[in-house]
């Protein structure tokens, strides 16, 4: 007879006192941060290794998870950063011809505490409604304190408003991405500074591929330093954490506004982009999660369908061109907007050789909508690098005229 192992118990404890009861996923014990939830049927390898997800327990609202089981490959980090994990029914046994290994072996090995058999869908409605909100996941010995003794405990910790956590996932080390190790096989064609914030492992690869050198630095790299690279461009990678924290990133961008340099930003790169020119950011209800969020490009009326993982947004105008408050930056407008709740999806500097958007158009595992922005900013330094050029030749020539 085959012997069956009996579930370990584990709570799920919301801020608000509602709770929810299942069995453990992963490993046992006690994990806090700020509950969430993300639409994505697909992708919860990815999901779980993106940097931006630090401190945060994830809820899966696809129903069966750990289905395709994990590997190295499509990992986005080193490592897991979600803080807990929240599912419906996970797989007994993962089937895929890539699988490497079970994702509950995976949690376990990584420390990762998880729940699974609760209703994820009531759980996204009562986040829906309420926001997403502080949360503990206990289990084993942990789920046998008194619920009040749990829900203290999940009180007591920060909340993710003021939380500066950009120097705690981003790489320690700077490091380049050749061109030539994407399948490049022709000269390469710009060198870039990126800052790395929470970068996904995805976007050095979508630059490379295009034919672009890559210097990733850690987030407290000063602005002297990067330019001593001499880069042709400037990015900004996504992360965690409030961007109202982000001070020195802020003045980072803006001394390379200053300088000229062309600059793109993705998600927190948007809110840094905004915060430089001087817009506030604020904290959305309970964020944009997944793989299926409409987005409109205001330039083209076209609609893309993106992935996203945010839980702050940029508060500018919607209708402009309107005059940076950093009045030196000239004019900006909201390139792109959310279709689900007018929420800044892009920013588009019309004075200066800037753009940035909240959302993710590396998307790893898709959809790929939005991959058309990485040609952008290459066609942004181009051009920018052609009107220097032609400035030189006009100076030079009235320089010869004059004598």
């Amino acid at each position: 007879m085959r012997e069956t192992t009996m579930p370990v118990q584990a709570l799920l404890v919301l801020e608000d006192g509602r709770t929810f009861r299942g069995s453990s996923y992963g490993a046992q014990g006690t994990t806090l941060g700020e509950a969430v939830f993300t639409t994505g049927m697909t992708g919860y390898q990815e999901t779980l290794t993106d940097p931006s997800y630090a401190r945060q327990l994830i809820v899966q609202t696809a129903p069966h998870i750990g289905n395709t089981g994990v590997n190295q490959a499509d990992n986005e980090s080193a490592k897991i950063w979600a803080a807990g994990y929240i599912v419906r029914d996970a797989a007994r046994r993962p089937s895929n011809w890539r699988s490497e290994g079970t994702l509950d072996a995976e949690l376990i090995s990584q420390g990762i505490v998880g729940i699974q058999g609760v209703d994820t869908r009531a759980i996204t409605r009562h986040l829906r409604e309420r926001g997403s909100m502080k949360a503990g996941i206990f289990s084993g010995e942990a789920a046998a304190r008194s619920e009040a003794e749990m829900l203290a405990e999940v009180k007591a910790q920060p909340s993710m408003a003021g939380l500066r956590l950009a120097e705690e996932v981003s790489t320690k080390e700077a490091y380049v991405v050749e061109p030539a190790d994407h399948g490049w096989t022709g000269e390469t064609l710009f060198t870039i500074v990126a800052l790395d914030l929470g970068m996904k492992a995805m976007t050095p690869a979508r630059f490379a591929e295009r034919g672009v050198r890559l210097h990733v630095l850690p987030a407290s790299t000063s602005f002297e330093d990067a330019m001593a690279l001499n880069p042709d461009g400037v990015f900004i990678s996504n992360g965690p954490g409030d961007p109202a924290t982000a001070d020195a990133q802020v003045a980072f961008v803006r001394a390379f506004l200053d300088a000229g340099v062309p600059y793109f930003g993705i998600c927190f790169g948007n809110q840094i982009l905004g915060r430089a020119l001087g817009f506030g950011t604020y904290k959305l209800r309970y964020g944009h999660r997944g793989m299926n969020q409409p987005v409109m490009d205001r330039s083209t009326g076209k609609v893309e369908i993106t992935s996203q993982n945010h839980g702050f947004a940029v508060d500018a105008p919607l209708e402009g061109p309107t005059q940076a408050p950093e009045e030196r930056f000239g004019r900006v407008e909201v390139s792109h907007i959310s279709l689900n709740d007018q929420v800044v999806e892009g920013l588009s500097c019309r004075d200066i050789p800037a753009f940035s958007v909240q959302y993710h158009p590396e998307a790893a595992a898709g959809p790929h909508d939005a991959a058309y922005l990485f040609d952008r900013f290459i066609n942004l330094m181009t051009n920018y690098q052609g009107a220097q050029s032609q400035s030189a030749a006009s100076q030079s020539t009235q320089s010869q005229e004059d004598k």
